[in-house]
């Protein structure tokens, strides 16, 4: 069976979920269940300049399409991988006389696609286009209005030489987009800069407490003539034992919420009752709404008042954080931390959430101390609630032992690079950019943490020296101990 193909994992139909995927093997923490290129995909209206509409890479410098003036690509490489797909597009740009919004376009390239190959089942997809759920029926007024525009424009937009596709397929078209469109990341998995259709992936159901989890990978088209060289696509990884048979699960919002929220989130996106165990009996919801233990427990009047008091914070924040202003924001979180200190527990996600922003914020203005402080509460607490191998939990860590590095804390910040990295070895694999950075600092901070371990005072007088950029003489670090690495995810 070759790696990551689709022999490992089955269709099943589930009552009252509809169709599932269930695993044919044993898979292991970190294993990929199976990998799959999109159907189509393609880069958000606002980053159309600044990403390769092939790998889906923030670069430098792209080449731009001297055709439609419109797609930008990494080098020649990646032009001629995507002229199939951007062949009918290019000419349908240029003849329109500018280019259509995200869903326009994803909508033509999978028609394009359909036209070109059938809408019957694509080599590797185990179900069709046609077989994909469109929800268009549960849509309400406002979705019903907006996807009659996105027809509208569709048609403006699709040559009339192409083939044409009645109105009840282009709006299952536009409805599997709504509901299944899979948020495309750039190459080191921080910023959302597309989106794709993924047919396999559309099989794997929600669980708020999944046994898998999906990364996108861009892929690496520079090595060509290597056996290295892949093409961009999604992985579906195992984050913990799964046994053959077991239905593989995803989840498809973030669970640091309530049982309820997550529930109402999941209705109005994807259209279903959540019924997983965690939902079900509101697991870890008394850990997201704790209060302060101890004597002089706070009163049910007060509680209310400061968790009011936090969403109103948080709602300022958001309108200070979209305006620049950063220091407004810091002083927002201070007061705001000051007075749920005596209120809420360490584990609240009103407070996990103005930790999180406080750090990030401070960490952004070199106020290292201070966001190292904020940080370790937040992961301290996300690590009561989280599962353990949650992508979000190991970006988390990962900050927060950066931010610790940064404050000059290299024992603290080592201990929470070397989790960071055990977590996204498992959610994004080795060869993933972010885990290889993550391998350099955990590299470079065991290096300092034995330097600081043999002479402190010698360790921060360096330390001090490169802050400073002044060239200082480093000792070569041991061979032995200066190994390679041995190892190379809308929502």
């Amino acid at each position: 069976m070759t790696k990551g193909g689709m022999e490992s994992v089955e269709v099943f139909t589930t009552e009252g979920k509809g169709r599932g995927l269930k695993a044919q093997k044993e898979f292991l923490p970190g294993d990929v269940i199976f990998a799959e290129p999109a159907y189509a995909a393609v880069v958000f209206d606002s980053l159309t300049h600044v990403i390769c509409h092939t790998c889906f890479k923030r670069q430098e410098r792209l080449h731009r399409c001297g055709q439609c003036k419109f797609a930008y690509y990494c080098d020649r490489t990646c032009q001629r991988a995507a002229w199939l797909n951007h062949k009918n597009e290019c000419s349908a740009i240029k003849r329109h006389g500018k280019a259509p919004t995200e869903n326009i376009r994803l909508a033509a390239r999978i028609l394009w696609k359909i036209e070109r190959e059938g809408s019957g089942l694509s080599e590797g997809c185990l179900v069709s286009i046609d077989e994909l759920q469109n929800h268009v029926d549960s849509f309400g007024e406002e979705e019903k209005k907006e996807l009659r525009t996105d027809v509208e424009s569709f048609l403006d937009f699709w040559p009339p030489h192409c083939q044409q596709f009645g109105m009840q397929f282009i709006s299952h078209i536009f409805g599997v987009i709504s509901c299944n469109g899979f948020t495309l990341s750039d190459q080191r998995g921080l910023q959302a800069v597309g989106v794709g259709i993924f047919p396999n992936l559309c099989q794997a159901n929600h669980d708020c407490w999944p046994n898998c989890t999906v990364v996108f990978n861009n892929g690496n088209h520079e090595a060509v003539r290597s056996m290295f060289h892949t093409q961009m696509r999604i992985e579906l990884r195992a984050l913990n034992k799964i046994s053959p048979g077991d239905e593989l699960t995803v989840s498809y919002v973030d669970f640091l919420n309530l049982s309820e929220e997550r529930r109402k989130q999941l209705k109005k996106q994807y259209y279903f009752d959540c019924t997983c165990e965690h939902c079900k009996k509101q697991l870890k919801d008394d850990l997201m709404l704790a209060v302060k233990a101890g004597e002089s427990k706070p009163s049910a009047d007060m509680v209310k008042e400061v968790i009011q008091l936090s969403k109103d914070t948080l709602e300022k924040i958001n309108k200070a954080r979209m305006e620049g202003h950063y220091h407004e924001v810091v002083k927002l979180c201070r007061d705001c931390l000051t007075k749920q200190g005596p209120v809420l527990g360490d584990t609240n996600i009103y407070l996990l959430r103005i930790l999180s922003i406080a750090s990030e914020v401070l960490s952004y203005l070199q106020m290292f101390e201070e966001a190292a402080d904020y940080a370790k509460r937040m992961v301290d607490g996300y690590l009561k609630i989280y599962h353990p191998n949650n992508a979000q939990l190991g970006m988390a860590v990962m900050r927060a032992g950066v931010t610790h590095w940064h404050a000059g804390l290299i024992e603290a910040g080592h201990g929470l690079i070397c989790k960071a990295y055990a977590i996204l070895l498992i959610t994004h694999g080795p060869s993933h950019p972010i885990t290889k950075d993550l391998e350099v600092m955990r590299v470079q901070t065991e290096m300092e943490l034995r330097m600081f371990q043999q002479n402190e005072f010698m360790y921060y007088k360096m330390r001090e020296a490169a802050l400073k950029n002044q060239k200082i003489q480093v000792m070569p670090e041991p061979s032995n101990e200066n190994a390679a690495s041995l190892f190379h995810k809308k929502e």
